[in-house]
């Protein structure tokens, strides 16, 4: 009896093959968490941006399922064969269908334009956020294949890892050593470039412990898809030993280890001359504090002197980026 209960209630291969497929898109959409995407936030930039993404896809869809309901239903209800359907040979004009058709997507679009507005100027990249303590400063430089991020508070610099503590505001200066590049930690929030010879700033902030996906989203040649790093959220105690970790290490990033890690390159090719695990990414003990000035300075001279000063002043012409003094 029990053997024969058990084969009655096994599932079938068919039904079992279609439980997976209405499962797989939760699947992917798991694959956008753990700090991958803007799905699972580990922020308030990108909780917002969350927010907003589910609002203009609802929005959107006062649109897309009407029509997607109505084009099968009007082909069935309108067909050749149809016995119901009324000849109206004369007919061209309905109000009411000519204000659902225009009036509609018109009010969508208004009020999508209404959203977005006001919830990028909110999102301004260059907006401190607001804390109880000062930001933490990092400078951001981008290289052919990654990323060295500098700490000119701690006087340590970092390659393949960025460091940040939870629930501290983080203001991010970006520039480029290269081509133009694109930084960009999803579950974190916003994307900003990094040019050459100009500072782009970025604001975020960590509100709870997480390994999350930092990357370059921008072509910039054949090894852009490794220029990847992982960004630790981590408690301010864990943070404060990871610096002190760093400090205590033996590995100045000095000219000499500039010109080796500015090569073309990704960071495993760096184990041939340094000794450190590509997993935990490769640490300094210490930098020159006018690193990111000569970098800037090196392709725009005349700015040297305008990121000096902390702040990212406004273009006349709405431009956030500055090089020039």
């Amino acid at each position: 009896m029990s053997s024969r209960w058990s084969r009655a209630a096994a599932p079938r291969p068919a039904a079992r093959r279609r439980a997976l497929l209405a499962l797989a898109p939760l699947v992917l959409l798991a694959g956008c968490g753990s700090g991958l995407g803007v799905l699972d936030p580990h922020g308030p930039v990108a909780a917002t941006q969350r927010d907003l993404l589910f609002e203009v896809t609802a929005w959107m869809m006062v649109v897309v399922v009407p029509a997607i309901l109505l084009v099968p239903f009007m082909a069935w209800r309108y067909r050749r064969t149809a016995r119901r359907a009324a000849y109206r040979p004369d007919w061209d004009f309905s109000w009411p269908l000519e204000i659902a058709v225009w009036g509609v997507p018109a009010l969508v679009v208004c009020v999508l334009a209404f959203l977005i507005l006001t919830t990028a100027r909110a999102l301004d990249p260059y907006a401190p956020i607001p804390a109880d303590q000062p930001p933490l400063e990092v400078e951001v430089i981008g290289l052919d294949y990654k990323w060295l991020f500098v700490y000119p508070q701690e006087n340590v610099a970092s390659i393949g890892v960025l460091a940040l503590p939870v629930g501290r505001p983080v203001r991010f200066r970006l520039t480029s050593d290269t081509v133009m590049q694109s930084f960009m930690i999803p579950a974190l929030g916003s994307q900003i470039y990094a040019m050459a010879g100009m500072v782009t700033e970025l604001n975020l902030l960590a509100d709870r412990p997480g390994v999350l996906l930092g990357q370059n989203t921008q072509f910039n040649g054949f090894g852009f898809q490794a220029q990847k790093f992982d960004a630790l959220a981590m408690p301010a105690a864990d943070f404060a030993a990871w610096i002190a970790a760093a400090k205590a290490g033996d590995r100045p990033l000095d000219q000499g280890a500039y010109a080796i890690v500015s090569q073309k390159g990704k960071l495993a090719d760096l184990r041939a001359r340094f000794d450190f695990d590509p997993a935990r990414g490769l640490v300094f003990s210490s930098v020159d504090p006018a690193l990111f000035s000569t970098v800037v300075a090196r392709y725009r001279p005349d700015a040297a002197r305008r990121h000096e000063g902390g702040g990212a002043p406004h273009d006349p012409n709405g431009s956030h980026a500055y090089a020039d003094p």
